[in-house]
């Protein structure tokens, strides 16, 4: 049977690849300590699980409307407009299947083939593969450790070209945790402005910022940014719902009209019951979160610490998120045990071997010198899994 053309162009999620395997080989009976997930380790708060029971206890359980329900919409439009400083209508809102539904959505809806997109590296693994899937170009540009692993409006200006159609955002980073303040995304709204140029900022993690850092949308930093802004958020990571599966976008509303007449062919709505829960989320306190920053902070600092004291590795404090990117060109060339080690893979595959810890090797994320470690795990967790670390990149096998 012969695949669609456009999919061999389409690589697999390396961190739903390594997280797989992590788990596949601890059902097996080894003892793996897994640093790859990209969720929190707490439980989503009661009062929001409470809320999906009595969805389904009331008989919420038949279609939405395709494009999300209309009380939950109200409250991502409160919820912007408290905590954001944006102003939108329900009919400038759609509601998805988590945040990465929201990005493939929006790459369908506004991208051509031929279309360019720049996509600062490192990235998130998913951006490149849903520009490809919409028959675009993934532009990538890269940054690095001296510039906080961010763009400037001058480097973006230089890469914009005729055919760029949009620039992706993410602030707090996965991988990096860098956060972009209120000045420097004002320069990049003037230069996306001017060129015409959309910019999909993904916001999923904006609540995970540390060090009196704050976030900020690019769609608020000016009075015509919004209209070149589209707004990716969701509750999977500041609520501890990745398994509920709602994400959403705000943006103008021939965006939102797309990508609502998409979903209904597609998807249809998101879970009717996932989206009770998630209005309990945006509409309550958020009691149960400030345990979970307090935990993160801590565990960032123990990580950071622990990497730095490792010969060959170098890592920086990210200013949000829940992941650290350490550099391991110190060890690339170097010969571990009987093997040289040349990639980011190779070493990825070093530790699970002779550690039994699963890590997400950086080319994936468009970096190669480095790896992807989350600390969305418990303090003994990280504590044994990073002395296992240390022990095989000094040449010990895990007993």
């Amino acid at each position: 049977m012969q695949i669609a053309k456009r999919m061999k162009r389409v690589s697999p999620s390396p961190t739903l690849a390594i997280d797989s395997k992590a788990k596949q080989l601890k059902a097996s009976g080894m003892d793996i300590i897994n640093f790859g997930a990209g969720e929190p380790d707490f439980d989503t708060p009661d009062y929001i699980k409470k809320a999906g029971i009595e969805a389904i206890q009331a008989g919420y359980t038949k279609y939405t409307p395709a494009s999300g329900s209309m009380e939950l919409k109200e409250a991502v439009c409160e919820k912007l407009s408290r905590e954001n400083g944006l102003d939108y209508s329900v009919k400038q809102v759609v509601i998805n299947c988590g945040a990465k539904h929201s990005i493939y959505n929006i790459c369908q809806a506004v991208l051509d083939p031929g279309d360019e997109v720049i996509i600062p590296a490192p990235y998130w693994v998913s951006y490149p593969e849903a520009v490809k899937l919409a028959g675009a170009k993934p532009v990538v540009m890269k940054t690095t450790e001296k510039n906080g692993f961010k763009i400037t409006a001058a480097t973006l200006r230089r890469r914009i070209k005729p055919k760029t159609k949009m620039l992706i955002l993410n602030s707090p980073s996965n991988p990096t945790g860098a956060v972009y303040n209120e000045e420097e995304l004002k320069d990049i709204m003037r230069v996306a402005i001017v060129k015409k140029i959309i910019v999909l900022s993904d916001e999923i993690y904006e609540h995970l910022i540390y060090d009196n850092e704050k976030h900020v949308s690019p769609a608020a930093v000016l009075p015509k940014a919004k209209d070149w802004t589209i707004v990716v958020n969701g509750v999977s990571k500041a609520f501890s719902m990745t398994g509920w599966r709602i994400g959403y976008i705000a943006a103008p509303e021939e965006v939102i009209a797309t990508i609502a007449k998409l979903q209904s062919h597609s998807t249809s709505n998101p879970a009717s019951i996932s989206m009770k829960a998630a209005l309990a989320a945006l509409t309550k306190p958020m009691s149960a979160f400030g345990e979970m920053k307090k935990s993160f902070e801590e565990r960032r600092e123990f990580v950071v610490g622990k990497l730095n004291a490792i010969p060959g590795v170098t890592c920086e404090m990210p200013q949000g998120a829940f992941y650290v990117f350490p550099n391991i060109g110190g060890l690339l060339g170097k010969k571990l045990g009987n093997k040289t080690i040349s990639t980011s893979m190779q070493l990825a595959d070093h530790l699970l071997e002779n550690a039994q810890v699963a890590v997400v090797p950086g080319d994936g994320f468009g970096a190669d010198e480095f790896l992807r470690i989350s600390y969305a795990t418990s303090l003994d967790n990280l504590k044994k899994g990073l002395d296992r670390i240390a022990k095989a990149l000094a040449g010990s096998k895990l007993k």
